[in-house]
């Protein structure tokens, strides 16, 4: 594996295993509003595009359901209050953010999970080995566009002519691809080896100290 400057990071099945917390926050909007509830493999399927996408799928019709905007600001409520019950960063995680940051890189998370929670989960679990961490906001599109990462390069007072992305999903190689970065695909989060590849996934890794 190469060794690069600057490491961004995707968060949900990147750094955090966060589908427990997810599905039970999913399904309390979805139970308080009178909805069917989904499984944790469905929410798995679901995630990776931001919570008002995650919303749209677990919603029976979508955006179209009458119900659907009380329970996407349900789980936006709930989730804010219990996004740490059972998420916790997954093995060697600390271990890896911690080396990088003692050989002087620079290291960025970038999410489509919204802002606030994404910047509560980075500081609660990962405090200072995390420099800059953006989330989904009204002024920056979501992955797959690059407004995130540049906007994270740009925080960093960095170029991107020694950077990589790692990622866990197809949302994150196409993120990478027009960002311009090379693209790390994770082997512990949310899809398969097989769907990665089928997506244009060319690096892999199954541990974290295989960044190293």
């Amino acid at each position: 594996m190469k060794e690069y400057d600057v490491y961004v990071f995707d968060l949900d099945g990147t750094l955090l295993s966060t589908l427990d917390d997810l599905t039970a926050c999913t399904n309390f909007a979805l139970r308080t509003n009178g909805l069917p509830e989904r499984s944790a493999d469905e929410v798995r399927r679901f995630v990776g595009n931001g919570v008002l996408r995650l919303m749209q799928l677990a919603v029976p019709g979508g955006q179209e359901n009458p119900k659907f905007d009380i329970t996407y600001k349900t789980f936006r409520e709930y989730y804010l209050k219990h996004s740490q019950d059972s998420t916790k960063p997954y093995p060697g995680i600390i271990e890896m953010l911690t080396e990088l940051r003692r050989r002087g890189k620079r290291v960025a998370v970038v999410s489509n999970k919204f802002y606030a929670a994404t910047r509560e989960l980075c500081d609660y679990f990962f405090g200072g080995l995390v420099e800059v961490a953006i989330g989904e906001r009204d002024d920056i599109r979501r992955k797959p566009a690059p407004d995130s990462v540049e906007e994270a390069l740009r925080q960093l007072g960095v170029q991107k002519s020694n950077a990589v992305y790692i990622g866990d999903s197809d949302v994150d190689i196409a993120t990478a691809r027009n960002c311009g970065l090379p693209c790390v695909s994770v082997l512990w989060g949310f899809r398969d080896k097989e769907f990665l590849a089928e997506h244009g996934a060319t690096t892999f890794i199954s541990l974290p100290s295989e960044l190293l």
